[in-house]
C-alpha cells in the first residue's frame, strides 16, 4: 500500500513560480505521451514505470508549452470512483529550493476531473501518511474513513477543487 505524503503547498488557477509570483498555465499529459527523454525522470522517489506496467493511469503536469514535467500522478478507476495510487511533484519542485507551487493541488484537482468524466461525480479515495490526514482535510476538503489513513473527496470537494483550477476543460486528455 502506498501512503500519499505530499504537501499541498497552495491552490491556484495554475502554478506559480516563486521567485516572480508569475502565474503559468499548466497542461496534462499521459505518460504515453511523454517522449523517452522524459520519462527518465533521474531523483524522483517513485517508479512511475511500475505504475504504468502495473496497468494505472500515469498523468504528467507540464507547463504549457514546455514539456518538462513539474509533477506526476498514478490513479485507477474502481467501482464507484478514482483511487490515487500516488502524487509526486518534481524534485525542483520540492522542499525550500522549491520553483513552483500549486503541483500537488493540480494533480488532485485532475483527478477528481476525471473522475467526474468517468461518470463517478468527481469522488476519489487515496490512503494517506497519518501525520497529513489533518493538512488533506483541511486543503483538499477530504474527509477521513472512520479511523484509518482511507480519505476520500466526495463530489462538492471535487467541484470545489476543479472550479479553482480549470477555467476551460478541454486542456484536459480526454
Amino acid at each position: 500500500m502506498s501512503l500519499i505524503d505530499i504537501e499541498i503547498d497552495g491552490l491556484t488557477r495554475s502554478i506559480v513560480e516563486i521567485g516572480t509570483s508569475e502565474s503559468l498555465s499548466t497542461t496534462i499529459v499521459w505518460w504515453h505521451e511523454l517522449k523517452p527523454s522524459q520519462r527518465r525522470l533521474g531523483k524522483w522517489n517513485f517508479n512511475w514505470q511500475g505504475e504504468v506496467k502495473m496497468g494505472r493511469k500515469v498523468a504528467a503536469l507540464t507547463i504549457r508549452g514546455d514539456r518538462k514535467v513539474q509533477g506526476l500522478i498514478s490513479f485507477a478507476a474502481q467501482r464507484d470512483h478514482v483511487f490515487v495510487h500516488l502524487v509526486e511533484s518534481a524534485p525542483h519542485n520540492v522542499g525550500n529550493r522549491k520553483k513552483f507551487i500549486g503541483v500537488p493541488g493540480n494533480l488532485f484537482a485532475f483527478a477528481c476531473q476525471e473522475s467526474l468524466r468517468l461518470g463517478f461525480e468527481g469522488s476519489l479515495s487515496f490512503d494517506a501518511k497519518t501525520e497529513l490526514i489533518g493538512h488533506y482535510m483541511e486543503s483538499l476538503g477530504a474527509f477521513q474513513v472512520a479511523r484509518s489513513q482511507r480519505m476520500i473527496i466526495t463530489q462538492d470537494a471535487a467541484q470545489r477543487l476543479i472550479t479553482s483550477y480549470f477555467e476551460e476543460t478541454d486542456q484536459w486528455p480526454s
